[in-house]
């Protein structure tokens, strides 16, 4: 029996990152997985953010005839080791393929003599068409080697994410420690769409699929949950909340069968203002955390965003998720035209307006988007580990590397302690985090080896 390993790597090598805090279940990979197993393969799925075991010892006590790897930008180096480790431990008979988010976006970066295959489409069932050894050339969205060793890429096309078969959980099931979204574990995924309708100016999301929106029907979306042996459901569309007719037929059908569920979405805070009522229902039938890309707290700079709201739509949106029973999770960007007064003032923002949950990431052009052609000169690093929300990867304009960070993470520590005093996130290790934040406090400057 053909057998083809599944891989997901690891987060990152250094301790200051947020695992065991935020672990994803590989949603990706149970796809793929229900599919092969469908068609009669045999299948491992190694996810590098729970395995015990060394990818090493796994493809060594397996032994793949195929096998694939996917992951986000700051996974990027942890890919092509896997996959040259690969070819390495099983030889050159083994096939590697690498696909995924960034993958489908960045495919010229994975041009490796040990990657044999690149997807650069949602379509899963390209593997079959590999596997099968179809023929290669115009199949949409598949890259290859040709028999010089050039790569050859054929574009893709939209995929209707309606084709995708039910996810293998297996791997989830055997995981029940692991997979969780903050207090809420373990924590499944579930995809309704693919894509974004917005175009907010520092988002790629909505360039993915070649920028076409697709989405599942409701009732399938329903039954799916229904199916899940889990308490607690991540919805990880880049926007569950923007079609109000679309969320009213999933309250009632939930409300129907009766489910039980704590829920975890993105949503804008437009939504949220215009539609206090669904809010209201939502809260009712289990929505636990709204993620809410606030982003500033002015106008200005909102609308340099392009984010289609204001301050005080923003703040009505707190309210009403707070009234609703719902926390907002609040996420902002700090900016690299921020000066010490600006982190000062986001920092008041979030306690004036009662956010307790939030998110703070640094401005970051995503490989090969257009700002990172517009960045590109103000560029301090080219590693892609950087790319990860947490590390400055280009120069601020208002001060040093060094200072920047050093702002930024008494930023992050004020938060820290103010959730502290709020009582929330009480699974966290506090006192490791807040030392790791102080110690890199001095110690950050755009190296990423400094962390500890």
């Amino acid at each position: 029996m053909t057998k083809i390993m599944l891989v997901h790597p690891e987060i990152s090598r250094g301790k200051y990152n947020f695992a065991g805090v935020i672990e994803n279940e590989p949603l990706e990979l149970e796809y793929i997985s229900r599919m092969l197993k469908d068609n009669g393969f045999e299948v491992m799925i190694w996810d590098g953010q729970v395995e015990k075991e060394p990818l090493k010892a796994a493809l060594e006590s397996f032994s793949p005839d195929y096998f694939y790897v996917c992951g986000r930008t700051r996974q990027e180096n942890f890919m092509k080791e896997y996959a040259r480790l690969a070819k390495e431990i099983c030889g050159g008979s083994i096939v590697t393929i690498a696909g995924g988010v960034h993958v489908q976006k960045c495919y010229e970066r994975f041009y490796e003599p040990y990657i044999d295959y690149i997807l650069t489409t949602f379509d899963i069932f390209k593997l079959l068409d590999i596997i099968r050894q179809a023929p290669r050339e115009k199949n949409h969205g598949i890259c290859y080697q040709n028999k010089d060793g050039k790569f050859v890429c054929n574009p893709p096309k939209p995929f209707d994410i309606k084709a995708l078969p039910t996810p293998d959980r297996e791997y989830f099931y055997s995981h029940p420690n692991n997979y969780r979204y903050l207090e809420l574990a373990p924590c499944a995924h579930v995809r309704t769409a693919y894509c974004c309708p917005f175009r907010c100016a520092f988002c790629y999301r909505n360039s993915l699929n070649c920028g076409v929106y697709s989405r599942r029907k409701v009732d399938d979306v329903v039954r799916e949950i229904a199916e899940i042996n889990c308490e607690n459901i991540y919805f990880i569309d880049d926007d569950f909340l923007w079609d109000r007719e679309y969320i009213a037929e999933f309250i009632r059908l939930v409300r129907e069968k009766g489910i039980r569920r704590k829920y975890v979405c993105y949503g804008r805070a437009d939504f949220i203002a215009e539609n206090p009522d669904i809010i209201k229902a939502l809260g009712e039938i289990g929505f636990y955390y709204i993620l809410t890309g606030l982003e500033a707290t002015d106008d200005k700079r909102l609308a340099r965003y392009r984010k289609k709201t204001t301050a005080d739509v923003n703040i009505k949106a707190v309210e009403i998720t707070r009234e609703a029973g719902i926390n907002i999770m609040g996420m902002f960007i700090v900016d690299l035209d921020f000066s010490p007064a600006d982190f000062s003032k986001l920092y008041r923002f979030i306690k004036a307006h009662g956010i307790r949950h939030t998110a703070i990431s640094i401005f970051t052009p995503e490989i090969n988007s257009s700002l990172y052609k517009k960045f590109k000169n103000r560029l301090i690093t080219d590693d892609p580990a950087c790319w990860d929300y947490l590390h400055v990867v280009a120069k601020p304009y208002k001060m040093s590397v060094s200072l920047y960070y050093f702002f930024y993470h008494i930023l992050v520590a004020r938060l820290f302690l103010k959730g502290m005093r709020e009582g929330i996130y009480d699974f966290i290790d506090y006192p490791f985090y807040l030392k790791s934040i102080f110690k890199n406090m001095f110690r950050f400057g755009g190296n990423k080896e400094n962390e500890k």
